[in-house]
């Protein structure tokens, strides 16, 4: 729950900060990449500091090297968190994280079926409606950016 509590709780500031005046903030996807930076840099750090036995464990045993595994994933969620902040490399940080949200998924599942994570929110339903959220989120990001780039070709022409 703690991710999806970051993603909204940041973008929400962000979007407040926008519609009081910091213009770099006003596009509303600037402001979901920021909440989706701030989520990704957590869940990173959470491979690392607190929880690496914990994702270890849902890293399903058809899987080789379970730790490589949570330490490779760590490290593209932080380097995602920090495309997502440059205007240049967020559609494709976005895409990234989306691909990588739908490829981790299947240890959620694993770890929700076989009891490993037991909190409410970790059984499947939630965990599946957290996902969509963050997969939805890393769309946004990309189609806005596809838009204004269609947009300005447009307006070129």
């Amino acid at each position: 729950m703690a991710p999806l509590i970051i993603l909204l709780a940041v973008t929400l500031v962000l979007l407040v900060a926008g519609a009081v005046g910091v213009r770099g903030l006003r596009p509303w996807p600037v402001a979901v990449r920021g909440g989706l930076a701030a989520m990704f840099v957590a869940t990173g750090i959470a491979h690392f500091v607190g929880m690496r036995e914990q994702l270890i464990s849902m890293v399903p045993p058809a899987l080789p090297a379970p730790g490589l595994l949570v330490t490779v994933t760590g490290i593209l969620e932080l380097v995602g968190a920090a495309g997502l902040l440059r205007h240049r490399t967020a559609p494709w940080a976005a895409g990234g994280l989306g691909l990588m949200l739908i490829a981790m998924f299947p240890a959620n599942v694993y770890a929700a079926l076989e009891g490993i994570l037991t909190a409410a929110d970790d059984q499947l339903v939630p965990r599946t409606a957290m996902q969509v959220v963050f997969l939805a989120a890393t769309a946004v990001v990309v189609v806005h950016h596809v838009r204004a780039r269609n947009g300005r070709a447009a307006e070129a022409n």
